[in-house]
């Protein structure tokens, strides 16, 4: 299945001025695709953070996608800090600079042509018939931070991270997590296709524990879930 990992940008969301909406948005729609989202990193407005970050995401998975840093004003650095990740130059894209000039017109100025200056060699995507395309260098996905255009853009090219997505099954236990563990652990070896996941809800009354269990295997997740609740009457489906 394809990998993913996420590079969010932005001083002000690590110093609280606005809340990350993107990680929760982005986190259940790569869930829905099948793209297995492996890292997540929040970093600031600095161009040596920015390219580190890249590099290590873009040697481990298959896919990044960055949200933030694209506008014309100082602190908007992502394109240098990929071009940094990659050891390439920044260039005027002359498509880009040419939308620029288009929709602007004379406010065009030095500013503003600083979102036309990409990483040499990035490619543009025009899904969906954009006015404005998405920006991608090598396996970087370039996002804007602000959200409601992060989701227009991201499911436009969605159809490209597709991959199987996972079946979920929910029980619990209102035993203890060590009552289950050896259960859990059994189940781990008996269903290596599962993944088995426990979480106590310690703010509900009566106490319960959540069992997840997620597999892209139906047969193996129905099995596996079978198994569990042949253990005892301490498991059970989870509403």
């Amino acid at each position: 299945m394809p990998t993913a990992g996420v590079v969010i940008i932005g001083n002000e969301i690590l110093s609280g001025k606005f809340a990350d909406e993107n990680t929760p948005w982005l986190v259940n729609r790569l869930r829905a695709l099948g793209c297995d989202l492996l890292r997540v990193a929040v970093i600031p407005d600095t161009l040596d953070d920015i390219a580190l970050e890249v590099a290590v995401q873009s040697a481990r998975f298959d896919w990044v996608f960055t949200t933030g840093g694209v506008g014309p004003t100082h602190d908007d650095l992502t394109f240098a800090g990929v071009a940094q990740a990659f050891g390439v130059p920044l260039h005027h894209h002359p498509e880009l600079v040419a939308i620029l000039h288009r929709k602007m017109g004379s406010a065009c100025n030095e500013a503003a042509l600083r979102m036309a200056e990409v990483p040499e060699g990035s490619e543009l995507w025009w899904d969906g018939g954009v006015t404005y395309p998405l920006v991608v260098t090598r396996n970087v996905c370039i996002f804007p931070g602000v959200p409601s255009l992060l989701k227009l853009k991201f499911d436009l090219v969605a159809h490209r991270f597709a991959g199987t997505p996972m079946s979920t099954r929910r029980l619990q236990s209102h035993d203890t997590e060590s009552a289950i563990a050896h259960a859990l652990t059994t189940a781990c070896e008996l269903f290596p296709a599962v993944s088995i996941g426990s979480y106590p809800r310690l703010d509900e009354v009566p106490f319960r524990v959540i069992i997840t269990l997620e597999s892209r295997d139906e047969g193996a997740l129905n099995a596996c879930a079978r198994w569990l609740l042949g253990r005892g009457p301490g498991l059970t489906e989870a509403s």
